[in-house]
């Protein structure tokens, strides 16, 4: 199976029109199941779905964005592996000389807040299409979360987005979900109730049954009411009993966090993992010396997700679950 199409020719070569999904990436196109994008890609396109990739596009105008014309039913958009703050910047704030993620290593191939920055792009260039955010960046910023670079706790990246759903976790489920939803013509408003998603809804009573969380204005400073928000957002991190979660963000916004999303089967999980990836960065990184972050895991084998542990120096935990899957 060859590559994913990765400009307009690509697209038209395939006999295309238009893509149903555009999936924006701030990571270079490598088609290897240890990156999100391919993983995503490869589970839409196995259901038969149209998916384009525009990796690392250029965010200081929008003629990357309109490259492949308006998506049929939607953007998916994700800052790649890595958050990109971390990828930019050492705990001590300096700027990286290096990014495994783009060709030849590179630095400086994504803006900072990249998935902000990404829908702000799209938003300017076609206005109401839907936009899903999701991968590490978003899902471990979905709740008001503390944000090291600005030293001050941040709203949730949904609201500060502009996106209209954002999955957390491993968003296989979630994401095919969407898509089915999208193609039966229901509106993404509408899309309130996707287990592993996370929406925006007007008001309290709006956010209907669940688990209120203190809010933006009550965690803003930190402290134990921080504590105890982000207390219950891990208990609830729970395939099995996890529940429903809500947090005002301001007087007019409320973030939803529906369940997590089921658990996959062995036989399912095996199924992403047997897909056909190429395994390769793509043909056009060749010059620049492709792309760094494959070589460590070009042969491996993923064996497992999630993880009981709960460290509090690791995000795996409130990524994958407490609960392994292998």
């Amino acid at each position: 199976m060859p590559f994913l199409p990765v400009n307009k020719s690509d697209m038209e070569a395939l006999g295309w029109d238009a893509p149903d999904f555009v999936l924006v990436s701030g990571d270079a196109y490598v088609d290897h199941p240890s990156f999100g994008h391919a993983i995503i890609s490869r589970t839409l396109e196995s259901r038969g779905y149209r998916v384009a990739i525009l990796p690392q596009p250029d965010w200081r105008s929008t003629k990357d964005i309109i490259r492949f014309g308006r998506p049929r039913l939607a953007f998916l958009v994700s800052a790649g592996n890595i958050d990109s703050m971390v990828n930019h910047y050492t705990a001590a704030r300096k700027k990286r000389s290096e990014d495994a993620y783009a060709p030849g290593g590179k630095a400086g191939m994504r803006p900072d807040r990249a998935t902000v920055v990404y829908c702000n792009r799209i938003r300017e260039a076609y206005g109401d299409v839907p936009v899903v955010i999701g991968g590490i960046e978003a899902s471990l910023r979905r709740f008001a979360h503390y944000d090291y670079w600005d030293d001050r706790v941040r709203r949730s990246l949904l609201a500060d987005s502009g996106a209209d759903l954002l999955v957390y976790g491993m968003g296989e489920l979630a994401t095919l979900e969407i898509a089915r939803l999208l193609e039966r013509g229901v509106p993404v408003g509408s899309l309130k109730a996707v287990a592993g998603t996370c929406c925006i809804v007007s008001g309290i009573e709006e956010a209907g049954k669940g688990t209120e969380l203190p809010s933006y204005d009550e965690v803003k400073d930190g402290g134990r009411k921080y504590a105890e928000a982000f207390r219950v957002q891990r208990r609830e991190q729970d395939a099995v009993r996890g529940g429903r979660l809500f947090q005002r963000q301001d007087a007019s916004r409320v973030l939803v966090q529906n369940p997590p999303a089921r658990l996959l089967t062995q036989a399912e999980l095996d199924g992403v993992y047997e897909l056909p990836y190429m395994r390769a960065w793509h043909p056009m990184y060749q010059a620049a010396g492709g792309v760094p972050a494959l070589q460590e895991v070009e042969f491996s084998i993923v064996s497992s997700r999630g993880c009981f542990g709960g460290c509090s120096f690791c995000a795996l935990n409130f990524h994958q679950g407490r609960i392994v899957q292998a």
